[in-house]
């Protein structure tokens, strides 16, 4: 990759604060944005600044046709059949919202997640607990955080024909693990589960065919994956879509309305109730073309470089601990840590204010995780694709600087 020309394209790299240039390693909260996201956005404001799917003018064929165009981009982008498997939603986190109160689950029916689910895949399986009487079992990891497939089969046996959703996150925003989705599919399958994927930290960095792995819903972010916040998308088998019934519904969800009922119209229009945010959509659409010219591999390819290095680096540092697999290939972009006696809060605002390294420390919408294991909390570098060695050597040598002094 021609890293120059690439980091020309993300306007933040082209700013100097306090003299110095900008280090972003918080991209597992939020990417940069390309200027062809940038402009796409603009254009929709300044060019097309209409309602798509309702009036019949000249703008709002434009802003129809441009969001038609994101859709078909990114379902191909992720292996969907067609392009009414696509929703869009403004976050992960709606998606997934939007299957749990869609799906007829009932009394006794059990979801089954990991130990390390992100708040977004955790909350609304413990209000449907309260709310429905549903069951939440999760999943144990293995001492170096890594998934425990076996354990997974064990429970899947132990509640043999209960098990209703298998709702896990395919890579972890904790540690930057992955689990070993097909083979979890392949088993829910057997036992008649359906299978539900967070994939907000996992469509960024790899290339993920749903048809392939025979998920039946997966949902992820735009603001992750270089897109505009405010955006996101539901995956989901069609024939599982038609069955579903929208929990969100009012303007542009039905076909027509009596004073007396309606009648919904089909996937995806029926769960993209209200005005959408067309900038966004459109914006969502020409991020993925950005990710498709630049290569999944290539992009993998480079989180792993810098991970290493950092992981490398980081060995030389007593009482340092990073969270998950020693294996930097097994952490993808995201190395999180903490150091014996030291506030991670404390590192990540140091960081900002001496040398504009911009990390991110907490406990990551985690809060189970590190509340289980009575850990505090920890900073996590996330790298992506436009973040270099050089970046890295800059957090490195500070992180190290910082160390000595806060001990």
């Amino acid at each position: 990759m021609n890293m120059e020309k690439i980091r020309r394209d993300f306007p933040l790299f082209g700013t100097m604060l306090n003299g110095k240039g900008v280090v972003y390693f918080d991209n597992a909260c939020q990417t940069l944005r390309p200027r062809a996201v940038i402009d796409a956005v603009k254009d929709y404001y300044e060019k097309y600044p209409a309602c798509g799917g309702r009036s019949s003018h000249k703008l709002a064929n434009e802003v129809t046709r441009k969001c038609d165009e994101a859709r078909k981009t990114i379902a191909k982008f992720i292996g969907a059949k067609t392009k009414e498997e696509i929703i869009f939603t403004r976050n992960t986190t709606e998606g997934i919202n939007l299957v749990a109160n869609s799906l007829k689950l009932n009394r006794g029916d059990i979801v089954l997640t990991t130990d390390k689910e992100h708040n977004s895949n955790l909350i609304p399986w413990q209000v449907l607990a309260k709310k429905k009487g549903i069951i939440h079992k999760i999943v144990p990891s293995k001492q170096d955080n890594s998934f425990d497939l076996e354990k997974f089969k064990e429970i899947m046996e132990e509640s043999r024909g209960n098990i209703k959703l298998t709702a896990m996150v395919l890579t972890s925003n904790l540690d930057g693990t992955t689990i070993p989705a097909e083979e979890i599919i392949k088993i829910s399958r057997q036992y008649g589960a359906m299978v539900l994927l967070d994939a907000a930290q996992a469509a960024p960095h790899r290339k993920i065919d749903v048809n392939k792995l025979d998920a039946d819903f997966m949902a992820f972010s735009g603001h992750k994956m270089l897109g505009p916040s405010g955006t996101g998308v539901l995956y989901g088998k069609y024939r599982l879509l038609e069955k579903l019934e929208p929990f969100l519904t009012g303007g542009d969800t039905v076909e027509y309305s009596t004073y007396g009922g309606h009648k919904f119209l089909p996937p995806p229009e029926k769960f993209e109730a209200g005005l959408q945010n067309y900038a966004g959509i459109i914006g969502l659409g020409e991020a993925v073309k950005y990710m498709e010219k630049i290569g999944m591999k290539n992009i993998a390819a480079q989180e792993y470089k810098l991970n290493k290095f950092i992981t490398e680096e980081m060995a030389e540092i007593p009482g340092l601990k990073i969270i998950g697999p020693a294996d930097p290939a097994s952490r993808g972009g995201i190395v999180s840590f903490y150091v014996d006696g030291i506030d991670s809060h404390q590192i990540a605002l140091i960081l900002d204010e001496t040398a504009n390294v911009m990390i991110r420390s907490g406990q990551h919408c985690a809060h189970s995780w590190f509340a289980s294991r009575g850990i505090a909390g920890s900073a996590r570098v996330s790298a992506y694709f436009y973040n270099t060695i050089d970046d890295c050597r800059v957090f490195v040598q500070n992180l190290k600087k910082i160390i000595n002094v806060l001990r």
